[in-house]
């Protein structure tokens, strides 16, 4: 029997957020054949262990796999991974820091079916506290480094200019059509993914989405976001577990995203502007992390 969709999740050391997951995920399955991948990242807690004593309770109409690596192959390559192996008519990249509080499946790829232009869509995100959770962006200009480095993003967190990259000025209650959305859910066709091809591995962590939802744009394909349908999302689980190695993970990959999409000699010279404050930026956000941490800590500690 042909699977319907495939939903693909990278893991590393989750396994209370895998558990709210799948847990609220197995009530909201609808009358689809799923099937369930689950590439761990060499977790060192009960993760796997976890996700498998779920992923058994699942109606036997849903298939399910768990890969687990033995070294830490990143998020990018672990996506990968799991598109290697699904089978779907629609493919799901879904981070296990979600949880489903309502139905969604159904209605978002009706979504899909109702424009052969759509290539992904992305539900509206909330906090565990039912607050809207800024999910959308625009591509990153130069001068969004620019703004962020002076404050004037923060300044100004609503004008469409100085918070242009993280749509300061949208208030993610109207469906609409959109560059990036975030990728703890990117919903997509088979079709489409033949066509733009896997994540970019050169991206291990970080705007390997971004440079996803570039490609698909590229290639004719429409990115929509739905505000009718909603997902909770546990925002930055993996990050803050490793809050200074993921700091510099970022800042290097917004590197590499301009100098991948801003190749000719006119952009040379804003490539090092940007590639500067980057750099600028990293060292000083680590100085007030470490700072952060030696001021929580007691005096025998610092000693």
């Amino acid at each position: 029997m042909a699977i319907d969709l495939s939903i693909i999740i990278v893991t590393y050391n989750h396994e209370a957020e895998i558990y709210t997951c799948l847990f609220t995920m197995k009530n909201i399955l609808e009358s689809f054949r799923i099937e369930i991948i689950i590439i761990d990242n060499a977790s060192s807690d009960d993760t796997v262990s976890r996700a498998r004593m779920l992923l058994q309770e699942f109606d036997e109409r849903h298939t399910w796999s768990i890969l687990t690596n033995t070294n830490n192959e990143g998020f990018t390559r672990g996506i990968n991974q799991g598109l290697d192996q699904s089978q779907g008519k629609y493919i799901l990249l879904l981070n296990p820091d979600t949880e489903f509080p309502m139905p969604i499946f159904q209605e978002l790829i009706s979504i899909l079916e109702s424009d052969e232009k759509i290539g992904i869509v992305s539900p509206q995100f909330r906090n565990p506290d039912g607050s809207i959770q800024p999910s959308c962006r625009r591509f990153p200009r130069h001068r969004d480094v620019f703004y962020a480095a002076l404050g004037w993003t923060w300044l100004f967190p609503t004008s469409k200019e100085f918070n242009c990259w993280k749509m300061g000025e949208f208030d993610h209650k109207t469906r609409q059509e959109i560059e990036q959305p975030q990728g703890a859910f990117l919903l997509t066709r088979r079709t489409a993914l033949d066509q733009v091809g896997k994540l970019d591995e050169s991206f291990p962590m970080f705007f390997s989405d971004v440079d996803w939802c570039r490609r698909f744009i590229h290639k004719g394909w429409k990115i929509v976001f739905t505000p009718e349908f909603y997902i909770i999302h546990y925002k930055g689980t993996s990050i803050y577990r490793n809050r200074l190695k993921m700091l510099w993970s970022s800042h290097r990959s917004f590197i590499d995203y301009f100098k991948k999409y801003y190749v000719s000699p006119k952009w040379r010279f804003a490539n090092i502007v940007t590639e500067t404050m980057l750099y600028i930026l990293a060292v000083m956000r680590s100085i007030i992390f470490l700072a952060r941490g030696i001021y929580r800590k007691s005096p025998a500690e610092v000693s």
